[in-house]
């Protein structure tokens, strides 16, 4: 098909708003944004037949890796604002941080996600695009995004609202399509927009179509309704923001012509799906429906599951969806629950991993039987780093085709005799520390210095201060067997004022540690976002994973870290559960072993702080004794650790948690060809 036809066909399929006076010249020439545009046209087709089994995945947030993954090229200037932003430094090396600041050049994610649950929804369609399924991601256009993190000494973490062009931004456009939520005093009006998730090959793109109330004739407040992700400051616009997930999504499919078959749920967010496609039909219809309904949960953690009051709820939606809302939603406090709802209207329910199988079974009993799990992975192309892609592929005799078939990871282990390869992987570890240590090269760090991580989003359970509980003991450690640098990075929301307390504690903390920075250096950075996600990943030591057992649902970070050998010290919850036995690091601490979850505000940080410094010491004296100012034994047992750690990365990704949905939740056949 020649080009012309080819957008021709294109434009059959999509309805891009404005398209002559915007967007002819990103899309021309057989290129969307300097992709392939023959894919598109393929996934759109496919998901208007009739004879396929299509997925609708539905999340309230996406982190795609846009900065860093299968980026989009744009005709028009990008704007400034959407570009990664210069940002401060917290440090124990104050002169730095007076003086300097730091930035990753690239262009700013998609800012339509917060952190864990949009990271993995993005590497989920990422995979699903890699596997060539006929998939529609839904999710929402947040015309100011989560927030930008700014610390302030002394006052801690301030919020900054994220101005961004959404009209500029690469490889997102408008539709012509518009939608209507009939609620039971108003009408919602949403515009469709569509931003496309390309395979690694670029042979295949998944459509996300995001949903913006920011038009007329919506009122001004709701015109402000997909403002900001996870706003929890006002309990009516929160429902309303659900509504428009759930019921919009619905309509928007429908809108689009798509023939779904299976309503996948990534939260609880997105249950009032299953209330618009419910919508004028009989009971027997209703429960025949609950067929195509799937719902993942995502944490154990009580503030994650969303619950409106009956009052509040019966003012916005009509009689009918609300009369459902009670029927599925009610529970035993009155409320409506929405992740009761979920598992009401669900033929399929999994926890994110084994270990959070076994909490949700004692969380509830009534569903223990219908709770399946399929753990959380990561994806591996937006993950492993440049350097150890290239050592993969040079022994691409014993790996095969990693960027084909990730499974085959766990060949690593037959290179554990290899000197060469033992060589060579210490090397890709230190060009990737290199890396970092050139981004914060005013703060001086050593890439032979010990170097520990703990980024995530800042939260009580996750207890982020626990390395710092006792600095005195971290100066002992470092003074007997070699200097510590130690970063961190992470948002604490908004409104959660115990994850605003420990960030300033972290920070008095930090501060006052000004004079022993010879032998410990402590670095705090702002916006953890997905391009220093994979800096820190890739490039420290050892990965800290602290979180209070059992209230980790699964974790994903330390997957990202594991693919490119960095070592582990966690506790034992979420996904180290499954990989205990594999030899990625040290597990410490506390041991859930009981039959109810316990309290998530017993965070026991006195007894685990010492057990995290007995593993941290062992793991310092053996990397010192590996690294001895450059000069690295390379029979050493660390460098053992590094490829049990690649090695263990053969599991936990997104294409064996792929394959496990498709036969598990989906009931698609598996791909067998993806195992070795």
């Amino acid at each position: 098909m020649d080009n012309k036809r080819l957008v021709d066909e294109f434009l059959s399929l999509v309805a891009v708003e404005n398209f002559e006076g915007v967007y002819s010249k990103d899309i021309a020439q057989g290129k969307y944004f300097g992709m392939p545009l023959e894919p598109i046209i393929q996934s759109e087709r496919r998901l208007r037949a009739r004879n396929e089994r299509s997925i609708a995945y539905f999340s309230m947030e996406y982190g795609l890796a846009s900065s860093v993954y299968n980026q989009f090229q744009s005709i028009r200037p990008v704007s400034v604002q959407n570009m990664n932003q210069t940002q401060e430094v917290f440090s124990n090396f104050r002169l730095a941080d007076y003086l300097f600041t730091v930035k990753i050049d690239t262009l700013m994610d998609l800012p339509i996600y917060s952190g864990g649950l949009g990271v993995l929804a993005g590497d989920t369609v990422k995979t699903m695009a890699d596997y060539k399924l006929p998939v529609a991601a839904i999710g929402m256009l947040w015309n100011t995004g989560y927030f930008r993190q700014k610390f302030w000494f002394k006052y801690g973490q301030m919020p900054e609202k994220i101005h961004w062009d959404i009209n500029s931004y690469p490889g997102l456009i408008p539709l012509k399509n518009r939608i209507k939520i009939s609620l039971q005093s108003e009408e919602v009006y949403l515009r469709l927009w569509k931003y496309y998730v390309y395979s690694y090959q670029h042979d295949y793109a998944v459509p996300l179509i995001l949903l913006d109330s920011n038009i007329e004739p919506n009122t001004e407040k709701n015109r402000h309704l997909t403002d900001q992700l996870y706003r929890s400051d006002d309990t009516s616009l929160k429902a309303m923001q659900r509504i428009i997930l759930g019921m919009g999504g619905v309509l928007a499919l429908n809108e689009l012509g798509y023939a779904i078959d299976i309503y996948h749920l990534n939260e609880g967010h997105a249950a009032f799906a299953f209330l618009e496609k419910a919508r004028g039909v009989t009971g027997d219809e209703r429960e025949a429906m609950r067929k195509h309904f799937a719902y993942t949960c995502h944490t154990p953690v009580e503030a994650g599951h969303d619950r409106f009051s009956i009052s509040e709820i019966s003012k916005i939606v009509k009689k009918e969806d609300f009369e459902l809302m009670e029927k599925y939603g009610k529970d035993s406090h009155g409320m409506i629950n929405l992740t009761l709802l979920a598992m009401n209207i669900a033929s399929a329910i999994n926890a994110v991993s084994k270990r959070h199988q076994q909490v949700m079974h004692t969380q509830f009993k009534k569903y223990e039987e219908r709770i399946q799990f399929v753990t959380n992975g990561v994806h591996t192309h937006t993950w492993i780093s440049p350097s150890f892609m290239r050592l993969f592929e040079e022994f691409s005799a014993f790996f095969g085709d990693i960027k084909a078939n990730p499974y085959n990871l766990v060949k690593a282990k037959e290179l554990k005799s290899n000197p060469e390869f033992r060589g060579k992987l210490w090397q890709a570890h230190q060009e990737n520390k290199e890396a970092l240590c050139h981004f914060l090269e005013k703060w001086k760090l050593n890439k032979n210095i010990f170097t520990i991580c703990w980024a995530r989003r800042i939260a009580a359970y996750k207890r982020p201060s626990l390395i710092l509980q006792d600095v005195n003991r971290l100066i002992e450690i470092a003074k007997k067997y070699g200097p510590l640098q130690v970063l961190f990075a992470g948002k604490s929301h908004p409104q959660d004022d115990l994850g605003f307390t420990y960030i300033n504690m972290m920070l008095d903390k930090i501060d006052e540690l000004n004079k022993v920075t010879d032998n410990l250096k402590i670095i705090m950075l702002e916006n953890y976002e997905i391009a220093l996600a994979k800096l820190l990943t890739s490039s420290v030591d050892v990965w800290l994973n602290n979180p209070l057992p059992p209230f980790e649902a699964s974790g994903t970070s330390g997957m990202k870290a594991i693919l490119n050998g960095v070592l582990q010290v966690s506790t034992l919850d979420g996904w180290v559960v499954e990989a205990e036995d594999k030899n990625i690091g040290k597990i410490f601490g506390y041991r859930w072993e009981d039959t109810k979850p316990g309290s998530e505000h017993n965070l026991r940080m006195v007894d685990d702080s010492h057990r995290l410094y007995e593993a941290l010491e062992e793991m310092v004296a053996l990397y010192y004794r590996t690294n001895k100012k450059g000069m690295v034994d390379n029979a050493s047992a660390w460098i053992d650790a590094m490829i049990d750690c690649v090695s263990a990365g053969a599991h936990f990704n997104t294409y064996r948690m792929l394959d496990e949905y498709k036969r598990l939740i989906w009931n698609m056949k598996e791909n067998p060809s993806r195992h070795p």
